[in-house]
């Protein structure tokens, strides 16, 4: 339905939105009231989309709601992935950060309504570094408009060297008189397999002015649930690189007859140290809600008090079956090398550690809540001079829900595996068990081991004020003069606590377990998007453990024994004691202005804007990091640093910067447009990189450690930007836009590091009383030497310094700034109305070019080699959009495509290896009906052809991860009062 409405817009409104979308008002503006013609549905989107495209200085991209609360896709992310040179970063088959011109999260600010907005993270089983917005935090309802800011500008937030993405909500006196908008829908999720099958959603709008249209009330809400789901194979603990030829552990002899293309000399290959498949299901409640009060007494004044509210509260619960490999390769096949040096990967590899398969079990919930009160006030004391103000305290804060942790996990065992094989040749690997004396997976004789309940906070606060003014001329080319003061303080604090047993030779008998806790179910149904899930070759089933279950047993025993096995005592759960916890302050002060000017009248109008921002920051960073007094041998290769307390280290660093732009655009004729912009643009470092401390993964081989230390005066990524385009605005709601791009960026933050010992901690395998036992046994097998040891000295093993045990060494990490990297690539995007046939469609595709791409030849070892730099997310991107919008029926189909690119450079157990995701591409499709003027219901379509994830190391056929989703389908009822 295009229905076009027309409403008179007070000109003090327009200056404030226009303050708040960063676009300056023309001369002239404020003298007359504007007239705008809304045409809803999606022609009316991409149209307002591509007028913010056409008439902003410098390289701006849009999306615009198609009518008040209704965003062209279910998920912001989702939309967003929809304009050129953006993609996405899903989890759990929904849209959750964005790269830009293959920059990703991290390099993004994300402000709303423009004021720069706090996030909080957690990870699995470490603090958050990271400072990047998850958009699943926010329902699509009650955003009316987002903008990407690609280019520099004076008077942005900074800290975004992506992007800056401006967030816009619905302003009452902008809207009609009395606006009431209703919506219901209902989702199933494919993916999920213990939850609802159908689960709501429910959102309204609600606005309305009075008193002479002076005062105007908003508020929007929204309330869903969604039960989802995923299963994967992965390689949790990662892959060991070897040099062919070389032997190390795990090591393949490259005369080695039982391995058919065994790596050779001059090859680089890897070898799994283990292998597992993950089934997870995922409950999320999320509530939005947004009150806006608007006062607008005259022309020459206005004032805005908002308060934003965002909660996501999340289950989860998997099980895993899998098995860790001690480097024993026994057979195999690898791919073929060219002769003179590849990178080879097994195709088939048989283990032969003789352990246990194991059946893990984690169940927790947590919970992430948004709150953000601001004020704006703005103020015309005269007819050249605008001013205005504005303040806002948002908080963002993740953690558990109870003390079950944000990440947990129970190892459920067998312990009778001889061998693994597993087939790498497929996308998802086959695997197949081998046990002793040819027996099968048997309840009866399962227990478990070792646990860990993880617990992991963020809390983020931002505190930010900020004065803008704009004085403008009657005459000449200088047509105003931007001005601003801004202060924002932002105060992060993340930490981490892990509650561990280490009881992996496992605890108490499999007697001590009722059978019933471990339930039989088919892999193939579970994994059902993989044609290898039921090949001969893989293992038919998994046992599911009762998490639950495996705790009530657990405690049974401990409380038999008199035994504390967590802080709870008996009972196992997550400590809040956290063993690392960072808070950093950083203080911004700065300044802008902003020459703006304009040649109308000449035979070919022009804007040149002239901007220069100074901005100083001060970091504050202090870190409580854990204190270690000695090491304890736990396995046969993992030794464990045993921790004595905590204790509190704080630095101090600082940076200041001048940022300055330029952005010139000439209309060539009335329908093409070329512009040219250059600015300088920073990112902050990542929080773990700017800590206040030091840190050492408790977790040890017999050749030592690793660990880390903070370094808080970085300094800031810095890029040079430079923008060429010409757009063709060649019919109504239609364009042709052609982009060359180009980034040279300093300060890339690598790391340097120290071989050292830390904290004095003796190695109980590197000293004398080792090497007597290795003597005495005439074998250095790990778990014959650790046996025999233990009967002389108890178990576990401890490092003693007087008993001759030296120090154990770490290869310490620390960050510096130390890299630089040049980006360049184009973009291209056609949109087209096909004539009032109500037919169209959106073509656009980005290439990203980069110096920096990652060496997979490279091991990141041995003696001068230098651990590389490689920068993340960089991948070429496509989208095609199909629509109809006619007749009270809107239908649209998106594909989105994104390559190849580098998701990170550590893989399980700390390696230093590439992680890539596979190239990825996914069909959604929406339509909906309108029955009448107010009634419309609809049907939305995500990943509609069950679209498969892959992530992979230096080959293909390493597999870091093979995942599966599944479509998603809502059915949904829209009411206009």
């Amino acid at each position: 339905m295009n229905n076009q409405t027309g409403f008179r817009k007070k000109s003090i409104a327009a200056a404030i939105a226009c303050a708040l979308s960063g676009v300056p008002l023309a001369q002239g503006q404020e003298k007359t009231a504007l007239e705008e013609v809304v045409v809803v549905g999606i022609r009316g989107s991409l149209q307002r989309a591509m007028d913010v495209k056409r008439d902003a200085r410098g390289v701006v991209d849009a999306i615009s709601a198609e009518d008040i609360g209704k965003m062209p896709d279910t998920n912001l992310a989702e939309s967003l992935q929809r304009i050129t040179g953006v993609s996405i970063d899903r989890q759990n088959g929904e849209g959750s950060r964005v790269t830009v011109r293959g920059f990703g999260p991290d390099y993004n600010v994300v402000t709303l309504n423009g004021r720069q907005m706090p996030a909080a993270n957690i990870e699995a089983t470490t603090a958050s570094a990271s400072r990047s917005y998850d958009f699943a935090n926010l329902a699509a309802e009650s955003v009316s408009a987002v903008e990407i800011y690609k280019t520099g500008r004076a008077d942005l937030s900074t800290g975004g060297i992506g992007s800056v993405i401006n967030i816009r909500t619905a302003r009452p006196l902008e809207q009609d008189d009395l606006v009431l908008n209703l919506s219901a829908k209902t989702t199933h999720d494919t993916s999920n397999q213990e939850g609802d099958d159908w689960t709501p959603e429910v959102s309204g709008i609600f606005s309305t002015k009075f008193a002479d249209d002076t005062i105007g009330v908003a508020l929007t809400g929204s309330y869903s649930e969604r039960h989802s789901g995923f299963a994967k194979s992965e390689t949790g603990p990662g892959w060991y690189t070897i040099q062919g030829g070389q032997g190390d552990w795990g090591s393949i002899a490259p005369d080695n007859p039982n391995f058919v293309n065994a790596p050779q000399e001059g090859d680089i290959y890897s070898v799994p140290r283990g292998i597992g498949y993950n089934f997870t299901e995922v409950q999320r409640e999320r509530t939005n809600a947004q009150l806006t009060l608007q006062w607008a007494p005259s022309d020459n004044f206005e004032a805005i008090v908002d308060y934003t509210y965002a909660e996501q509260d999340v289950e989860q619960q998997y099980n895993a079956m899998g098995a860790w490999f001690n480097g024993v390769p026994l057979e195999g096949e690898f791919t073929e090398g060219s002769g003179s040096g590849s990178v080879v990967a097994p195709v088939i590899y048989v283990d032969g550690t003789g352990t246990d398969v194991t059946f893990n079990a984690g169940e927790w919930g947590s919970v992430n809540e948004n709150n953000s009160v601001g004020v704006n006030l703005a103020w015309r004391p005269s007819d050249r001079l605008s001013l205005a103000f504005d303040y806002h305290n948002s908080t963002a804060e993740n953690g558990a829900k109870d003390g079950r942790g944000t990440n947990n996990n129970i190892a459920g065992v067998q312990y009778n595996r001889a061998a693994t094989r597993v087939n790498y040749g497929y996308d998802l690997p086959a695997t197949s068990f081998e046990f002793i004396d040819g027996q099968e997976f048997d309840p009866a004789q399962m227990l478990t081991s070792g646990s860990s309940f993880r617990n992991s906070y963020m809390k983020h606060e931002i505190e930010q004020a900020k004065f803008d003014g704009s004085f403008e001329f009657d005459a000449g080319a200088v047509k105003s003069i931007d001005f601003g003061l801004a202060y924002l303080e932002s105060t992060n604090r993340s930490a981490f606590a892990n509650a561990q047993r280490d009881s992996w030779g496992g605890y108490g008998t499999a007697a001590d377990y009722p059978d019933d806790i471990f339930v039989r179910k088919s892999m193939a149904d579970a994994l059902d998007q993989f044609d290898s899930a039921d090949s001969a070759e893989m293992t038919p089933y998994y046992y599911a453990a009762d998490f639950q279950g495996m705790i009530d047993a657990i405690s049974a025993i401990a409380a038999a024994n008199g035994e504390t096995i967590s802080p709870c005592g008996t009972v196992l759960c997550a400590s809040d004691e956290f063993t690392t916890d960072r808070t950093a302050v950083e203080e911004q002060t700065g300044a802008y202005t902003q020459v703006n000017l304009a040649w109308e009248e000449a035979a070919m109008p022009m804007h040149l804007a002239v901007g220069l921002r100074y901005e100083d920051t001060q970091v504050n960073s202090k870190a409580l990091v854990p204190l270690y007094d000695s090491i304890a041998w736990v396995a046969d290769n993992e030794f464990v640093a045993q921790s004595s307390g905590t204790g509190f280290t704080e630095l101090e660093g600082g940076y200041s910067n001048w940022l300055p732009n330029i952005d010139f655009d000439i209309s060539l004729t009335e329908d093409l447009v070329a512009r040219a912009s250059l600015s300088e643009t920073i990112t902050r470092p990542g929080y773990q990189d700017i800590q206040g401390g030091q840190t050492i993964d408790s977790l040890l081989r017999f050749n030592g450690g690793t660990g880390a230390r903070g370094n808080p005066d970085l300094a800031p990524f810095e890029s040079t930007n430079f923008d060429l385009s010409v757009e063709w605005y060649y019919a109504e709601g239609s364009y042709l836009s052609v982009g060359y791009y180009k980034k040279d960026v300093d300060n890339f933050i690598g790391s340097t590091s120290v071989t050292e010992p830390v904290f004095n901690l003796a190695h109980p395998a590197q000293g004398a009383r080792y090497e007597e036992a290795v003597a005495e046994l005439g074998t250095d097998d790990p778990g014959a030497v650790r046996e025999y040891m233990e009967e002389l000295y108890g178990a576990p093993v401890m490092g003693s310094a007087a008993e001759g045990d030296p120090a154990a060494v770490f290869t310490m990490i620390t960050p510096v700034n130390a890299e630089t990297a040049k980006i360049d690539g184009f973009e291209v995007a056609v949109q087209h109305m096909f004539g009032e046939s109500g037919f169209g469609g959106i073509v656009n595709f980005t290439t990203v070019d980069g110096d920096i791409a990652y060496d997979n030849f490279n091991t990141n070892k041995g003696e001068g080699v230098e651990n590389q730099f490689a920068l993340l997310g960089l991948s070429d991107s496509f989208n095609v959009v199909g629509f109809y919008d006619k007749n009270g029926i809107q239908a649209r189909i998106a594909y989105n495509w994104r390559d190849d690119f580098l998701t990170g450079t550590f893989d399980g157990n700390g390696e230093r290896n590439p992680v890539y995701t596979e190239a990825y591409g996914q069909w959604d499709l929406n339509a909906s009906y309108d029955v009448n003027e107010d009634l419309s219901v609809f049907v939305e379509g995500i990943n509609v052809t069950n679209e498969t994830q892959r992530l992979y190391g230096r080959h293909e056929n390493m597999m870091i991860g093979a995942i599966q989703t599944g479509a998603r389908y809502n059915l949904g009822v829209r009411y206009s009062f």
